[in-house]
């Protein structure tokens, strides 16, 4: 449990890739991992030039301020982090940070990828001990987690806030109006990258704050902008599907998509996955909105469906959005009110 983290030590954050992907394989083989595993052995022992000697060497078609950047990840995660350090990465199909414990030293390994290649990465053993949603945390905590560095250490505010989230049973947002504290980003500077990676969170966070109707709307909102007419259900418990969607919004004609929306923190599992398929027929089309994420049980229900059933999560919920955005309606913009910024475009490979 939380109290067996360090309560006098700052938490160290590891992102687990872009947008958590490699999230599950973290909490399922009990590591954290950063790449650049390319550049060969590096520990503790490394001198910081050399590490920034073989960064150059295995990467010389890279800018030298982001083979800076790198090196100094690798160093943070080979040479800084200790064991018995407490650790924080994020799940964004969840929306759940998970806390730990560092349980060893640094070493380079390689693993086989979802596309079955090869790859060379740094890891350490953690174990998992608890975990604490995005929603119950403090603006200022969730501020200060979206700083998109590989490897970090949260202010003592931040690492506070998480420890204290996790020893509460009811995930009730909290809001404040604190700016972030400082982070230790001396040897990264914001990019458009790192702008596009906070934006995403702070998108999900406000179609998090919707009540469950909103959430539906929003949904129904995004499929007409896809140029299908919808009928949303009334509130009660006898509504049936919660949106019905088709070309001419009767269901005289193909597709006709029938989705559920779900507005809760746990993940669906494979029994509502069945249970909502049930009775379908050849022709219906199935969407299945979770913005608690999904079991790896309930994917494997959606592969196996004779029905076609997508799942979306959170993440796939606001790329729609924002991939729809402009041919929203008025009333669903409303929802969640988003504004465009510019970036200059010789800054935009840095």
């Amino acid at each position: 449990m939380i109290e067996d983290i360090q309560s006098n030590s700052d938490i160290w954050m590891v992102r687990a890739g872009r947008g958590g992907e490699f999230a599950s394989r973290f909490l399922d083989e009990s590591i954290i991992a950063i790449g650049w595993g390319e550049i060969g052995d590096v520990t503790a022992a490394t001198p910081d030039d050399e590490i920034r000697r073989l960064i150059d060497a295995a990467y010389p078609g890279e800018k030298p301020g982001t083979r800076a950047s790198w090196a100094g990840q690798i160093r943070r995660f080979v040479k800084e982090v200790e064991v018995g350090d407490p650790v924080v990465t994020y799940d964004n199909e969840s929306r759940l940070y998970h806390l730990g414990e560092i349980r060893s030293d640094a070493e380079r390994r390689t693993f086989v990828d979802a596309e079955g290649e090869k790859r060379s990465e740094f890891c350490r053993v953690v174990k998992w001990l608890d975990e604490v949603p995005r929603d119950s945390l403090l603006l200022s905590t969730r501020n200060s987690l979206a700083i998109p560095l590989t490897v970090s250490r949260k202010s003592a505010a931040a690492s506070a806030d998480l420890r204290r989230r996790a020893s509460q049973s009811a995930p009730n947002a909290a809001q404040d109006d604190e700016p972030p504290p400082p982070e230790d980003e001396t040897d990264e500077s914001e990019t458009l990258q790192g702008y596009i990676d906070k934006s995403d969170l702070f998108i999900e966070d406000a179609i998090a704050k919707l009540d469950w109707e909103q959430l539906q709307e929003l949904v129904a909102g995004i499929i007409r902008a896809m140029g299908y007419k919808t009928r949303v259900s009334s509130p009660g418990p006898d509504r049936g599907v919660d949106i019905f969607a088709s070309p001419d919004g009767l269901g005289l004609s193909e597709p006709r998509i029938f989705v559920e929306v779900k507005h809760r923190a746990g993940s669906i599992g494979a029994p509502a996955i069945r249970s909502f398929i049930g009775g379908r027929q050849q022709g219906d089309r199935c969407l299945y909105v979770s913005v608690g994420g999904f079991t790896q049980e309930a994917r494997y229900e959606a592969d196996r469906s004779q029905i076609p059933i997508t799942l979306i999560a959170m993440s796939q919920l606001r790329e729609l959005l924002v991939d729809y955005y402009e041919a929203l309606d008025s009333e669903t913009r409303a929802l969640v009110p988003l504004k465009r910024v510019y970036w200059p475009a010789m800054l935009s490979d840095l």
